[in-house]
């Protein structure tokens, strides 16, 4: 337990390292390139906290149960703290549709799909005093790793004992039994190690989507917009997704999503008058947003670069780098739309502890390490990552004039739309177990794939429309050419775009087959 632990980065990632590791006796020294946050409340540090190494700090957060259970669990008293700063947790009964409240009746697995709601900075800035706190655990802040230290082993393995860090005091070399690098999706570190000859087999893909944030704070005397009697304040329009995400301190968020193909939108989005006309044309959003219940409180925060990516630092069973092990962005990237990028990086926090537990040998410690990762993470990774290349798909379908899709492409839809929307809408015990996947505490399909589940499923599209119709909700939103019209935007500029690009490529697949 007197090993040395050198964490990179003090963000999510790296403080749920902290969390886990701290009580385990060890000492862990959190380098963190950023400086430390503002002494003050929450609003001060969502306006001041300089984070230049997290670009998505203000982008929306909610965090799933899986992370609120290892706090409430392992660390009671930092939920004890979240809670006295503003942040907020969202029960199961938030999550039922209209039709289902009147019949609801509570039970104790309930408590288990609770959000944790605030702004990242606020979370992130309680989750550090807290780290502080932790008897064996530092937070060097200022302290910019310039490098990994690495030697070879007898075998020819590659091993890194410490990094070089830069300071204010200048360069200077640290050592420790192990690494941790909780850098996020920047860190250079994997990148290092492959230059040196590490045999780390990586997978990468665009998810597809840009992201726009922009944060409000409701004024003096009002509330939070009820949901029952409101058009749905999230929605899925085809070329836009859009939602509200609930905060600390009567603050709020609004995020809207565009594919990458949709280049009018995505260049407009980031300008706050164009902004504002959005909202105007999504009735959900302008109940949240209009002037008299809201003032904003940030501009448009826009991100992009937004990839799926996996790493796997034993490839084929064998360790490609000792005494190294990643957490976080660096080793497993997802979409953001789905939520679960802290969850995913306490999850791995906690492996990291049990695997140390288990043995010294760093060779044996990254085999059962990326063998948990592999087998309990892994299906999750997949299962966004299908999403996003069908997202991809639907994107390129509404920019293809006269497109029809394929029986196949109806029949999933109508499944999705007309079968799974309903019956977790009307059957509150299938809610229920579907909450199970969506919050990380079992397999994402797990539910679907239990055949009483699948023949509710099978039953409630059988009903038909006309019997379902309490669970379709109101139009989110105009069409794509209806919005575009009224942002004074040229609805024809993308599909012209894509009609070229596909031609190009065709072009060189011919060339290709000459």
């Amino acid at each position: 337990m007197d090993e040395t632990v050198l964490v990179i980065g003090a963000g999510i990632a790296g403080l749920c390292t902290a969390l886990a590791l701290g009580p385990t006796g060890r000492q862990v020294t959190l380098l963190e390139r950023d400086p430390e946050p503002p002494s003050g409340d929450a609003d001060e540090a969502f306006r001041d906290w300089s984070r230049r190494g997290v670009g998505h700090l203000r982008q929306s957060h909610a965090f799933l149960a899986r992370l609120g259970k290892i706090i409430k669990t392992d660390h009671p008293a930092l939920r004890e703290a979240l809670l006295e700063m503003g942040v907020r947790e969202l029960g199961f009964e938030s999550m039922l549709w209209p039709s289902q409240k009147a019949k609801y009746v509570a039970k104790p697995v309930d408590a288990e799909f609770t959000l944790l709601t605030s702004r990242r900075t606020t979370l992130e800035l309680v989750m550090r005093r807290y780290v502080e706190t932790l008897p064996n655990v530092t937070i060097r802040s200022g302290a910019m790793v310039k490098r990994l230290l690495t030697q070879r082993d007898a075998s020819g393995v590659l091993r890194v004992v410490g990094v070089a860090v830069e300071e204010a005091a200048g360069i200077s070399e640290l050592h420790a039994a192990l690494v941790v690098d909780a850098g996020g999706k920047n860190s250079s570190c994997i990148e290092q190690l492959i230059e040196e000859g590490a045999p780390i087999a990586e997978e990468s893909e665009t998810a597809g989507i840009l992201y726009f944030t922009r944060h409000y704070k409701l004024r003096p005397g009002k509330s939070e917009p009820p949901r029952e009697g409101n058009p749905p304040s999230g929605g899925d329009l085809g070329y836009l997704k859009f939602g509200v995400f609930p905060g600390d301190n009567n603050c709020f968020s609004v995020t809207m999503c565009a594919p990458e193909i949709e280049y009018e939108l995505r260049k407009a989005i980031v300008r706050p008058e164009m902004w504002d006309r959005m909202i105007d044309n999504l009735p959900g959003l302008k109940v949240w947003c209009d002037a008299e219940q809201a003032e904003p409180t940030s501009r448009v925060f826009g991100m992009g670069d937004l990839l799926s990516r996996w790493r796997d630092l034993a490839p084929d069973g064998k360790p490609a780098v000792l005494g190294f092990l990643a957490v976080g962005d660096c080793l497993a990237r997802t979409n953001p739309l789905y939520g679960r990028g802290c969850s995913l990086a306490a999850v791995q926090a906690y492996m990291v502890r049990d695997v140390l537990a288990e043995t010294v040998d760093p060779a044996e410690r990254l085999l059962s390490y990326r063998r948990r990762v592999h087998d309990e993470l892994r299906p999750y990774y997949l299962a966004m990552r299908s999403q996003d290349r069908n997202a991809i798909k639907r994107a390129e379908q509404a920019l293809t004039p006269g497109y029809k899709p394929t029986l196949r492409e109806k029949v999933l839809l109508s499944f999705a739309m007309d079968g799974v929307t309903p019956a977790l809408r009307f059957d509150t015990d299938l809610l229920r177990e579907s909450m199970r996947g969506f919050h990380m505490l079992e397999h994402p399909n797990a539910w679907l794939r239990k055949p009483g589940n699948f023949g509710k499923i099978l039953g409630y599209w059988a009903r038909g429309k006309k019997r379902n119709r309490a669970a379709y909700p109101p139009k989110a939103g105009p069409n794509r050419e209806t919005m575009l019209r009224a942002l004074g935007l040229a609805y024809e500029a993308d599909i012209a775009i894509l009609a070229r690009e596909r031609e190009a490529r065709a072009r060189d697949r011919r060339k290709l087959a000459a």
